[in-house]
């Protein structure tokens, strides 16, 4: 256990915690996220130091070499990842925390005496039960939501919304016989090592909660709930750092939990959802409807890349939306490189980001900056929205939901509610999209598509942008 007489790890402790809320300080900007990131390492590399430093350890070169490996494999998922995977990725990690939480939740319930949390009775303490009880529930709901969460963002199931009859009664239910087996769990008369069914019970009902809570939720509300399940893993590992008696785990887990709580309420608000029901489950997906109709029975209008080159060359404003389409077909170099030669013909061109553009939080501002996209030049939903109106030219890349007046004006849409952009009001509008039979994340068809100053650009987009500056 730690040295408590020791007053150097209170203020190892302590600075590591500094620099993790310096982080997300950092974290909160593009042109500070980088710095951000490093106070973020050396923060935990002081934390995990002082850990191995003072604490008892059976076997310091097995932990070394545990550290190794996975620091190994993280390092090379890191590098090979491709930008469009990312989100899954995400959430493969938020599920790999919520198991660690789970192990070890379990070690202390098996060997107590180890973790020092063993009474004079031969029961664990009360108030250890509590805290591995809760923090193997926040766990393995943080674990199985993740996999459904990956297994949906990576194409292995429909990430459209699976609705159960009667979801909510369940879904309490369950929450509440988790409740009620922690407080039982809490006063046994028998709580000694390994001795307690109640406690494999908590975590075989959250291992299913985690699992019911995630799969009605549908692929366009999929952000909310990477960042949702960021914020469980930080109260799991939080509660496990009671357990522990570390306080670094307890500190970093508040933060974690806590700066993913709160942007899952910005997030909500961006999305006009309501927080509760998103950690109840199952929200947006109520109506499971579509929009209008197909695209084969209604007219529109097909452009080409000399069309959008010769439009944008002679506007004086144009306000580029990207969306997923561009990640996936990785058009953020050209599409800044398309940006330039505009800039240089005069025209003033300006990049509009929705909160929930893409497969997490921030996903659009991760690949504009990583193409150079100059941070003065992107803007968020609510600042730019009122420019539309004024704009010559609306290009819009991969984006459907985000720019989708159903969200305005059909309450029978899954997206309804949702504040989206006005391109609607822009004077021109080029939709570029690889065929007009897919119909965004959310299934939902486009009036957009079907207006009268809307070109489509049908095809990828990397390439269709590459024609777009060879014409220009």
């Amino acid at each position: 256990m730690e040295h408590a007489v020791n007053p150097w790890v209170a203020v190892a402790y302590l600075i590591a915690g500094v620099c993790f809320i310096v982080a997300l300080r950092g974290l909160s900007s593009p042109a500070t996220s980088r710095r951000g990131n490093r106070y973020g390492m050396i923060g935990m590399a002081i934390a995990v130091a002082t850990t191995l430093i003072t604490h008892d350890i059976a076997s310091l070169p097995e932990i070394v070499g545990a550290i190794a490996i996975g620091g190994g494999v993280g390092f090379v998922i890191a590098r090979r990842i491709q930008m469009t995977a990312m989100p899954q990725l995400v959430a493969a990690f938020h599920s790999l925390v919520g198991l660690a939480a789970v192990l070890v939740a379990v070690a202390a319930f098996l060997n107590p005496g180890a973790f020092d949390i063993l009474g004079g009775d031969g029961n664990i303490l009360a108030v250890s039960r509590v805290e591995m009880a809760l923090g193997a529930a926040i766990g393995a709901i943080t674990f199985s939501g993740s996999v459904i969460a990956f297994a949906k963002l990576n194409g292995n199931m429909s990430g459209a919304p699976i609705l159960l009859p009667a979801r909510h009664v369940i879904n309490l239910g369950t929450l509440l016989l988790i409740l009620a087996l922690t407080a039982g769990f809490a006063v046994a008369a028998n709580a000694g090592p390994g001795e307690n069914g109640m406690f494999w019970a908590v975590v075989a009902l959250s291992f299913l909660i985690g699992f019911l809570l995630i799969i009605p939720i549908g692929g366009a509300d999929m952000p909310v709930v990477v960042s949702m399940l960021n914020s469980y893993s930080g109260w799991a590992a939080a509660a496990m750092g009671f357990t522990l008696h570390n306080t670094a785990m307890i500190i970093t887990g508040a933060l974690v939990g806590s700066s993913g709580a709160i942007l899952s309420y910005i997030m909500c608000r961006a999305m006009n959802r309501s927080f509760i029901s998103v950690i109840a489950g199952g929200f947006g997906a109520e109506n499971g409807g579509g929009g209008g109709g197909s695209a084969e029975q209604r007219p529109w209008k097909r452009g080409s890349a000399e069309d959008a080159a010769f439009l944008m060359k002679e506007a004086g404003s144009v306000i580029i939306i990207p969306g997923y389409g561009m990640a996936v077909a990785q058009a953020q170099h050209v599409l800044r490189e398309m940006g330039d030669l505009l800039k240089e013909e005069g025209v003033n061109v300006k990049f509009a980001i929705h909160p929930v553009a893409g497969r997490m939080p921030g996903h659009m501002n991760v690949l504009l900056a990583e193409a150079s996209v100059p941070y003065d030049e992107v803007f968020e939903l609510e600042d730019i929205n009122g420019e539309f109106a004024q704009a010559d030219v609306a290009f819009i890349i991969g984006a459907n939901d985000v720019v989708n007046p159903a969200a305005k004006t059909d309450k029978s849409s899954p997206i309804y509610g949702m504040p989206v952009f006005d391109v609607d009001k822009a004077k021109t509008i080029f939709f570029i999209k690889r065929s007009m039979g897919g119909q965004g994340y959310a299934g939902v068809d486009n009036d957009v598509f079907y207006m009268d100053q809307t070109m489509m650009l049908l095809g990828d987009a990397k390439k269709m942008v590459e024609e777009i500056i060879k014409a220009l």
